[in-house]
């Protein structure tokens, strides 16, 4: 069911714990509120086109009133919106259909995020279909063309994606694997083989070997050296302990 009713007795249950599962949208609400009524319709419509994705559940404050001081309701119609069991978004007062419509569509996945979350070859193009550009989706397609040798649209994927560190990093590897010097291989290879420690080790210690500057008046190897490890680092989280030791290194390798 779309809508549903909770009180202060089922509230954890319906509400806090469901939202685990699914987006949950709490209205707020009482009886002699005019504004709740305006609203109440079109809270319901946009619930409605998101069966299945997003729960609406109605709470009346003069009927729940300990719910009202919890959530410190001080105006109504107040619109709250749960994910993974905590307020993620939340408005107070009548609400125009276009602005509703967008604070329920911050809370599904759009059809490219779907997408990208399914992760095959067909659906990452499509993501780009509809969001060009988009990094979770350029990234890993690039990945895959790399892998059986189509190296020219992988890097054509990725020269699309400014600003990324994914991006920069797997378009960097590329130039240099095009170069041939200095010789990479064996980082490279750790690189797909999952080694990301072996490999960052591997690029850092190239660097000082590396030119310093670009024949064609592009990135030197150094630089591009660096945006490799700079991916690696990325993708193995800032909180990492070889991650705050390898910006160490690489740092001093480079400065």
């Amino acid at each position: 069911m779309t809508v549903i009713d909770v009180t202060e007795a089922d509230f954890q249950q319906q509400v806090v714990d469901r939202s685990r599962q699914v987006p949950v949208v709490v209205d707020f609400w009482a009886e002699w509120c005019g504004p709740c009524r305006q609203l109440g319709p079109v809270l319901e419509k946009a619930a409605a086109a998101r069966e299945g994705e997003v729960v609406l559940a109605k709470v009346d404050t003069d009927a729940n009133p300990q719910l009202a001081a919890a959530f410190r309701i001080q105006g109504i119609p107040a619109v709250k919106a749960f994910k993974d069991g905590r307020v993620v978004a939340e408005f107070v007062g009548a609400q125009p259909p276009a602005n509703v419509e967008r604070f329920f569509d911050a809370l599904v996945p759009s059809e490219a995020d779907r997408l990208v979350a399914a992760g095959d070859e067909a659906s990452l193009r499509r993501a780009l279909e509809l969001q060009p550009g988009r990094a979770d989706a350029a990234v890993p397609l690039a990945r895959m063309l790399l892998a059986r040798g189509e190296r020219d649209e992988a890097l054509a994927l990725v020269e699309n994606v400014p600003g990324d560190f994914q991006a920069d990093g797997l378009r960097a590897r590329m130039r240099l694997e095009a170069a041939g010097e200095p010789d990479l291989s064996a980082a490279f290879a750790a690189l797909d083989a999952g080694e990301l420690e072996r490999a960052a080790d591997l690029l850092i210690e190239a660097l000082p070997s590396a030119s310093a500057t670009a024949g064609d008046g592009g990135p030197s190897a150094r630089d591009e050296i660096r945006a490799v490890v700079v991916a690696i680092l990325d993708e193995l989280g800032v909180e990492h302990p070889f991650a705050r030791d390898a910006r160490r290194r690489l740092a001093s390798a480079l400065y």
